[in-house]
């Protein structure tokens, strides 16, 4: 615990996933956002209109809360990895300034002109409004996941005389293929999330009986969305980052999924308890040849165990590792499964009158911020010990003179000042829950 690399890791990991929780329910509802105001500039129906108020009220509360908790992000890269920061600043810095000169601030004048700028604007104008913040908050998602993709799989850089990292070729590092992957796996991901919350929200107002017509416009968005993205998530954008990680950090594959003995026709474990010193998974359920065929495309495609590298590249905690691939896929897999229930019962006209699936929907709305923030353990659980994969370790790149002491200090005031803006963003969300939809536009 005196360890300052530990405490490095724990505030970064703790801050980024606290953080992530209001950006992947914002970059999910832009596009719900988009689609609602494009049903009522098509329909001429009020209840597009008024649907989309509601949730851009939703969006902006997470906007603010997750601006926020963002800012501690970027200051750490000084204050907790400074050797990082000086070797590689040179390429991040300019994705990550992108992000803020550009996307944050398209995002962000836009949001304004959506909630006090709809009497003024023209219905088409209000709709550009929406599009532009839509494009704002995926533009600072692609941003944030080239900066992270450099990490996983660095490309377009070179060491320069200083010992420093620079740019030799910036579209080689903007459109990394990791990047392109990563983001489209990343983005679905967050469309899974907005479009949960739209169907407990709908679920919710169901269950109560109130607002009848927005109950059902709700429910019948989110589940729809829900079930098409839910799918995406796996298939392809989640296979193709499977791939992605079977090509380059075959030792991550192998510790997600508890793999220690190379070979053809290897399996995928769906339930066991690692061990890493018997070098063996205890209690396996595992299904033949499927995880050579989703790392490779065959079923004879040999898949390389961890024995087959040296024992100081593996990841550290590959119990913790293995448990978080394993409860990312399995909640995505839960979540298809009740989405398809969901749409059944909808193409019947009974999922209103259902309401053990109505509960289920609503209880739901965990799963995919589970999923997600598992599905960011797996990515940086598994680049270890690396901190720029082939490149950096992550102990040489923190920073050597903020020790143990001052960074427990500060991971505790930051927890502290979560609790409050919890309970802010609880106060508010329920307040806008209660109030539900605005049938007028907010005055300028």
């Amino acid at each position: 615990m005196g360890d300052p690399l530990f405490w490095h890791r724990l505030q970064f990991g703790f801050t980024a996933t606290y953080h992530y929780l209001f950006p992947q329910l914002t970059m999910g509802l832009a596009l719900v956002i988009v689609i609602l105001k494009a049903l009522g500039l098509r329909t001429g129906e009020a209840r597009y209109s008024d649907a989309a108020r509601f949730w851009i009220r939703i969006f902006g509360i997470n906007f603010a809360v997750g601006v926020v908790t963002g800012i501690p992000l970027e200051f750490q890269f000084g204050t907790n990895w400074a050797r990082f920061s000086n070797l590689s600043g040179g390429i991040i810095g300019q994705t990550l300034g992108m992000e803020g000169m550009f996307a944050f601030f398209l995002e962000s004048s836009f949001l304004g002109l959506l909630i006090w700028g709809e009497r003024k604007l023209s219905p088409k104008g209000h709709f550009g409004a929406a599009v532009a913040l839509w494009l704002g908050s995926w533009l600072s998602g692609y941003f944030i996941i080239a900066t992270n993709a450099f990490m996983q799989h660095p490309t377009g850089f070179a060491l320069a005389a200083d010992g420093t990292l620079q740019l030799t070729s910036f579209w080689t590092f903007l459109l990394n293929p990791w990047a392109l992957g990563q983001y489209a796996h990343n983005m679905i991901a967050a469309v899974v999330t907005g479009s949960f919350a739209v169907a407990a929200v709908g679920a919710f107002w169901t269950l109560k009986g109130i607002h009848p017509v927005q109950a059902d416009l709700n429910l019948r968005t989110g589940t729809i969305l829900g079930l098409l993205f839910s799918v995406l998530v796996a298939f392809p954008t989640g296979d193709l980052q499977g791939k992605l990680v079977a090509k380059h950090q075959p030792i991550t594959l192998a510790a997600m999924e508890g793999r220690f003995e190379s070979g053809p026709r290897a399996a995928l474990t769906l339930i066991g308890q690692p061990d890493v010193t018997d070098r063996k998974i205890e209690n396996p359920i595992k299904v033949p040849a499927v995880l050579s065929f989703i790392a490779f495309g065959t079923f004879s495609s040999n898949v390389k165990g961890l024995m087959e590298f040296p024992q100081d590249q593996w990841p550290q905690n590959i119990e913790l590792l293995y448990y978080s691939f394993h409860i990312m896929a399995g909640l995505g897999t839960l979540m298809i499964a009740l989405m398809a229930l969901a749409g059944f019962l909808l193409w019947r006209g009974r999922l209103a009158a259902s309401r053990p699936v109505l509960w289920a929907l609503l209880l739901a709305v965990p799963f995919p911020y589970i999923a997600t923030t598992a599905g960011w353990a797996v990515a940086e659980l598994g680049r270890q010990p690396w901190l720029i994969y082939g490149v950096l370790r992550t102990a040489p790149g923190s920073s050597p003179l903020v020790h143990a002491g001052h960074t427990a200090f500060t991971t505790l005031g930051f927890a502290g000042i979560f609790v409050v803006f919890s309970m802010l963003w609880l106060f508010l969300i329920g307040r806008e829950l209660a109030h539900g939809p605005a049938t007028h536009a907010p005055k300028a």
